[in-house]
């Protein structure tokens, strides 16, 4: 579906369905400038997300104004950024640790705990990039000659398999592994940069923060796995660093339910010491919002 201008006149245009194939276009010119506003808001919602297989992100548009300013709904209180300014940064979302199989599950650990996490992050990108928002991913993992894999690292866990052994999905955590992948429901697009990280935070070892000053970045929307290891280095790194960043809540994972509920509470607690926690619902609310304020100010004529 696409929304479009046509002498003044607000109109839609879709693809029939049915036995009625082609186009057809719903002119909204007679109805009132409130009524215009709201059925262009409800065509925004219906577009936004849509799964329908004819409605590729690029036929969405870009709708939201990035230069203002966007509040989301969060603890310990409302979490504010310019879209243009801000970055998506979605943390380890790797094979090895989210599919079955995989050096996660090998440890014994329950990865449908982070498995939940995948279909919101799956709608946070598709908004996100819907609103040609800029995008970051992480992995973590090491060179093939393991000279990045501290010899502590390597020991730790005490496991007969760790680190740079062959694993279900090839070496594991080795760079370039199958394992060492991201999953293909979050896959990276070729414009979006992959931050290959040999320790848990995003800052050590990188040039995340080189790319971030370059691009402009003031703030940080953070998902990912795991809440209480990379995701929480990487949040105070950020915060050390001058970054404000924001965890969704549904977006991040922990094997552990209790670690998940306290790693989430040390971020925001004491006014926020290291960020704001929300959830994709708010924040995909806040986005929406937005577009159809910037549409509202379109119809008016005031941008």
């Amino acid at each position: 579906m696409r929304i479009v201008a046509r002498g003044g006149k607000i109109a839609a245009a879709s693809k029939a369905e049915g036995t009625k194939r082609g186009h057809f276009t719903y002119k909204f010119g007679f109805l009132s400038l409130g009524h215009r506003i709201g059925t262009l808001a409800r065509l925004v919602l219906n577009v936004r997300g849509c799964d329908h297989p004819r409605i590729s992100s690029n036929q969405r548009g870009v709708l939201m104004n990035v230069n203002r300013t966007v509040s989301v709904d969060a603890e310990p209180y409302s979490f504010e950024f310019e879209p243009a300014h801000c970055a998506l940064l979605i943390i380890d979302m790797q094979r090895d640790f989210l599919e079955p199989g995989g050096f996660g599950e090998m440890l014994g650990n329950d990865v449908s705990r982070l498995r939940s996490t995948i279909e919101p992050n799956r709608r946070l990108l598709a908004a996100w990039r819907g609103e040609g928002l800029q995008v970051i991913h992480t992995r973590e993992g090491h060179r093939p000659d393991l000279t990045d894999l501290p010899p502590a690292k390597k020991a730790r866990g005490r496991s007969k398999t760790s680190i740079g052994d062959e694993g279900p999905m090839g070496r594991i955590l080795v760079r370039g592994q199958p394992g060492h992948d991201i999953i293909p429901e979050l896959y990276p697009l070729p414009t979006e940069p992959v931050i290959d990280k040999p320790g848990k935070g995003a800052f050590f070892a990188t040039d995340l923060h080189a790319i971030l000053q370059s691009r402009g970045i003031q703030k940080l929307v953070v998902t990912g796995v795991t809440t209480e290891v990379c995701v929480n280095t990487t949040v105070r790194e950020a915060n050390d660093r001058g970054f404000d960043c924001l965890v969704l809540a549904d977006c991040v994972g922990s094997y552990f339910p209790e670690f998940q509920e306290m790693g989430l509470q040390m971020i925001k607690a004491q006014g926020g010491i290291f960020g704001w926690v929300s959830d994709s619902a708010r924040m995909l609310a806040a986005i929406g919002r937005s577009a159809i304020r910037t549409l509202k100010l379109k119809v008016e004529g005031h941008e």
